[in-house]
């Protein structure tokens, strides 16, 4: 019994298909992870990603966002109407809120400008010459690390200088 005369041939390669090409459309059809609580609620995946962020009034670049203007003839704009304006809306709101973000330094520079401060108070140049002054830092790099300290942790650092001049006056 014989076979199908094609099923003995094996796979061949298929020039005529462009690889590249396939692979950017298969990208574009792909869903992307979309972080924004806001837009990943508007978002449509039926859609492009230039439809939906137009939708949206949003843009993905600045390429094309702010027509060129032409200075000899000068054209009334029109505002384009958008279809999901409360996105922009939660957008601007989340905007809006303070951002309660901390900057903590670490502990060992606590510690470093903690015993810089106790043995020469507002020297710095004395500091760079300590000999904890590891990293030899210069005079300003270290009194950016002092103002670092105080910005970080003011009450810690008021604290820690109610102390110094607690031992001073004993």
């Amino acid at each position: 019994m014989g076979k199908v005369k094609k099923s003995h041939n094996r796979n061949k390669f298929d020039y005529s298909k462009n690889r590249k090409k396939l692979k950017r459309q298969l990208k574009k059809k792909e869903a992307p992870r979309i972080e924004c609580p806001q837009i990943r609620t508007a978002w449509d995946d039926k859609k492009s990603v230039k439809q939906n962020l137009k939708e949206m009034g949003l843009s993905a670049g600045l390429k094309g966002v702010l027509p060129i203007k032409n200075t000899k003839s000068e054209t009334s704009e029109t505002q384009e109407i958008l279809k999901k304006p409360y996105v922009i809306r939660d957008l601007e709101a989340e905007a809006s809120l303070p951002s309660n973000t901390k900057t903590t330094c670490s502990t060992d520079m606590i510690e470093y400008v903690q015993h810089m401060v106790r043995e020469h108070n507002e020297d710095y140049k004395a500091m760079a010459r300590d000999e904890k002054n590891y990293y030899q830092d210069t005079p300003k790099q270290i009194k950016r690390k002092v103002e670092l300290y105080k910005r970080c942790h003011p009450e810690e650092y008021a604290a820690f200088i109610a102390s110094l001049q607690a031992r001073k006056t004993t």
